[in-house]
């Protein structure tokens, strides 16, 4: 019960990584709000936690309603009378349109970064104010992406960057008010958004350059999350966290010579 009474939202928490951390939540005694556009399947995955004895509470957002985000804010704060915890975990990107910086349309990378971007200042801006003198933690969904230049994605990988580093500028500008913020990195994660989006040619390509030799659970996310949401990390601040299984960690040759029968 590490969350036990503590009063936590989650964006785009329906699904995926965001209803791994609901979950992962609600188990561990937190009032949970699952913040979503669609209410019918919100309402569906509160009954799930119910079923199992843990309480759950549905709180409309919409990442393309700027406003929503400092709604649901205060929506919680009014019904609950306090917010501890605060996960900006929505993201988006379209692999079809988000590609190299030669072929990519300009407004498909603006509206990348300022969705991704709004989550993250918006939600956290709400939420500084509920928090502020009382104490916090704020988590934000980043992305290996967000570290490691890659050959597509240019608009989704500058939008990771930019939340890694407002990460660290949220960090050193609310610890004076008990405010802290911290950022988890996934690498490839088993979620529906990957099966989709990713071929599994791909998939077994990047594979390779995974040590641990594995694709990410949503709940190894849940887990990290978790960590920096409870005050076992009372002390920890501003970290970037990648939950990866080391990708990116070795050299470039990696996945070749570990695969391979050659030795040096």
């Amino acid at each position: 019960m590490r969350l036990k009474n503590k009063v936590a939202i989650i964006t785009a928490s329906t699904r995926g990584i965001g209803w791994a951390i609901a979950k992962r939540f609600a188990e561990e005694g937190a009032i949970v709000y699952l913040a979503a556009r669609n209410e019918e399947r919100a309402n569906g995955r509160i009954q799930e936690l119910a079923a199992e004895g843990f309480t759950a509470k549905y709180v409309y957002n919409d990442a393309s309603k700027k406003e929503t985000y400092r709604e649901m804010v205060e929506e919680v704060v009014k019904a609950e009378g306090k917010l501890d915890i605060l996960v900006n975990n929505f993201g988006t990107s379209n692999p079809k349109k988000d590609l190299t910086i030669e072929d990519t349309e300009y407004a498909e990378f603006i509206r990348t970064l300022d969705e991704n971007l709004a989550s993250v200042f918006l939600g956290t801006q709400a939420a500084y104010k509920a928090m502020k003198g009382i104490g916090g933690s704020i988590v934000n969904i980043s992305s290996v992406g967000g570290l490691l230049p890659d050959i597509s994605q240019i608009s989704y990988g500058t939008s990771k960057a930019a939340i890694n580093y407002l990460t660290k500028l949220i960090a050193v500008q609310g610890a004076r008010d008990g405010i802290r913020c911290n950022a988890v990195l996934p690498g490839m994660t088993a979620t529906e958004a990957v099966k989709n989006n990713l071929t599994p040619e791909f998939q077994e390509f990047f594979l390779k350059h995974i040590p641990l030799n594995r694709v990410g659970e949503v709940e190894d996310i849940a887990n990290a999350v978790l960590y920096f949401a409870s005050d076992e990390s009372s002390y920890t601040t501003g970290q970037i966290l990648a939950v990866s299984g080391g990708f990116g960690l070795p050299t470039p040759i990696y996945g070749d010579m570990a695969n391979s029968k050659k030795k040096r």
